[in-house]
């Protein structure tokens, strides 16, 4: 299904004096509207969005982006991933009043074009916005400040990597052309880039690296407004689910990369003793230790165990060494073997309730030991009776089966 155009009236004048090519060109892309043996309308709405889903998607998933997703703002919505709904949710609840006219952009709602071409009549160029100036500057620091923590502060590989500091500009410039591009704005982000590398040596000067990369961003987000800004005359292009999908994931693939270098080159954990430890170094050690040895062996032997025996029977054995009705445990506490009759089992328990009582036990140090060791004791004792009982119980169901069926 088609998109319909918005355009100025000034454009929709020049249009209707093009060119013969034009005219060509324009019957041929009509021609090819034509595929597949269905026609399509140029003018046609898009899909519409509801008010009630939007709202549904921004309470229960707008602190990711939800609800931006839903009405084709994919830019809006991975900022707002990025940033837990526009730092900490700040941004998700001030748009509680916004979504019916994102909707009714989403549409291409009649009032909302009627609004627009007055807006592009009133102004040649979008006019300043101080919330989506400073959603650029902060975007555009947030993205070079997790630019500058991925980078590795020791040797890799013998490689000194500071030198990645300088494509720290290149983040910058991103994070203010994202903000820039949202809704019916848009801009190129080389104008963003030169003046972000411009800014950025002012570095040296400031040595707080907070305040240069806010500069960075000020400077750049002052370049986008100043000069590259512009308004977007037709709806964003809708591109298809498999399209969004690749684009999205793309982007969070790359964004949560530079956070997994940060913390695998930057980041430190404590130890018992109070002491940092590199993340990178505590991986190595925690993949040599013996624990991780163990581990990694039974997987393996699980593995090889269940290309002979089948996974059937391997989960069997697992679940029953998972002992979930505590009957292996029982037997360990009354010290009886499995094979032990209930006569055996009784026998055991009473023996040790009066050596674990905890009235025998004059220490007041010793008693509160003594009563959990009686309480492990009552307990094994209640797990294996109520076994025994439920397998007698089915064998002589079973017994009064099968001579049923002899008779």
């Amino acid at each position: 299904m088609g998109t319909k155009q918005t355009v100025s009236p000034v454009a929709t004048k020049n249009s209707s004096h093009g060119s013969p090519s034009k005219l060509k060109a324009s019957s041929t892309s009509s021609s090819s509207a034509m595929a597949n043996g269905k026609p399509k309308e140029a003018n046609a709405l898009p899909p519409q969005k509801s008010v009630v889903v939007a709202y549904i998607c921004w309470l229960f998933g707008g602190i990711f982006g939800l609800h931006h997703l839903y009405l084709h703002r994919d830019r809006h919505a991975f900022i707002w991933w990025c940033t837990l709904g526009g730092y900490m949710g700040i941004g998700w609840m001030g748009e509680l009043f916004l979504i019916p006219e994102y909707v009714r952009d989403a549409n291409e709602d009649p009032q909302f074009v009627k609004q627009f071409v007055a807006k592009l009549q009133a102004y040649p160029k979008p006019p300043y916005s101080s919330k989506r100036f400073v959603g650029q500057v902060m975007i555009g620091h947030l993205f070079g400040q997790v630019c500058s923590m991925a980078i590795p502060e020791t040797l890799v590989g013998g490689w000194d990597l500071s030198f990645l500091h300088w494509a720290i500009p290149i983040f910058v410039s991103l994070g203010v052309w994202l903000v820039g591009n949202i809704g019916r704005e848009q801009g190129v982000w080389w104008h963003c880039l030169l003046a972000a590398c411009l800014a950025y040596p002012a570095r040296y000067l400031i040595y707080d690296e907070t305040y240069s990369l806010l500069l960075t961003g000020l400077i750049s987000a002052l370049t986008f407004d100043g000069i590259s800004k512009q308004w977007r005359r037709t709806p964003p292009r809708r591109g298809s689910p498999g399209e969004r999908t690749f684009k999205l994931t793309t982007a969070v693939i790359i964004y949560c990369a530079f956070w997994g270098s940060f913390l695998y080159f930057n980041g430190t954990i404590s130890d018992e003793d109070g002491g940092e430890v590199p993340i990178h170094e505590a991986l190595h050690n925690f993949l040599a230790s013996a624990w991780w040895t163990d581990l990694k062996q039974a997987l393996q032997d699980t593995y090889n165990y269940a290309q002979h025996h089948g996974w059937y029977e391997t989960w069997k054995e697992v679940f029953e060494s998972m002992d979930v009705d505590g009957e292996r445990n029982s037997y360990k506490v009354l010290g009886v073997s499995a094979t032990a009759s209930q006569a055996e089992i009784t026998a055991a328990y009473r023996k040790l309730s009066k050596e674990h009582h905890p009235d025998k036990v004059k220490d007041e140090a010793l008693r509160a030991q003594a009563h959990q060791r009686f309480i492990e004791i009552q307990q094994a004792y209640s797990v294996l009776s109520k076994i025994k009982s439920n397998r007698r119980r089915k064998n002589k169901q079973y017994q009064q089966e099968d001579e049923a069926i002899v008779l």
